[in-house]
């Protein structure tokens, strides 16, 4: 199902991170990472929410494709969701986030850790922004 209108990126974060608590508190901690985002997908389906799984990117330098990678989950063209099911977050996860964000020119980006003792999720910009 399309959904038309869209809307504001902070109502669109904070509904998919109540998501996020909904599958951690049904499933807790210690499955892979593709249970959970099979069960991202079903609270997308039920928010009516436009997204795209395992899509393709392609890294260019000057012209050419350098190499690619699959960004977890898109949601309406303008956020990435990067799923993991690991005991704690890393540098190396915000920064593989920033990347995509780079590399696709999507602005906003979610990571979420559902292996941890608690839910973890932290938001990531592709530019630097001050608040």
């Amino acid at each position: 199902m399309e959904r038309k209108e869209l809307i504001d990126i902070n109502d669109l974060i904070l509904q998919i991170i109540n998501c996020a608590k909904n599958i951690r508190r049904q499933l807790g901690p210690g499955f892979l990472e593709k249970v959970y985002k099979n069960a991202m997908v079903i609270e997308l389906r039920k928010l009516h929410l436009n997204y795209e799984t395992e899509k393709q990117i392609q890294i260019f330098y000057d012209g050419i494709i350098v190499g690619d990678y699959r960004a977890d989950i898109i949601v309406d063209n303008r956020l990435i969701l990067e799923l993991k099911a690991t005991q704690e977050l890393s540098i190396a996860h915000e920064v593989q986030l920033v990347n995509y964000l780079t590399s696709t020119r999507i602005d906003d980006g979610l990571l979420i850790n559902f292996g941890s003792d608690r839910l973890q999720f932290k938001r990531k910009y592709r530019l630097y922004r001050k608040f």
